[in-house]
């Protein structure tokens, strides 16, 4: 695994305090939590990839409620 350096500029020092606070209280350096920080956040779905599947299945929903209840009782022998 090639590990490339990050820069990351024009951070307030306040986050930088709170980051380090957070990387003390897990007795890391502030290195090690930003990289697990980062390793976490770039796991986790996209919220937009969320937002998306809601949206390809109200596209496959019947916008009114005569064609819903067509597709609910097709299935039953109605």
């Amino acid at each position: 695994m090639k590990k490339n350096p990050l820069t990351v500029r024009g951070l307030d020092d306040k986050v930088i305090e709170r980051l380090k606070a957070r990387a003390r209280t897990r007795r890391r350096s502030l290195e090690a939590e930003l990289r697990e920080i980062l390793i976490q956040a770039s796991s986790q779905p996209l919220v937009l990839d969320a937002l998306a599947e809601a949206d390809r299945i109200a596209a496959m929903t019947p916008r009114d409620a005569s064609q819903a209840n067509t597709v609910l009782h097709a299935g039953d022998g109605r």
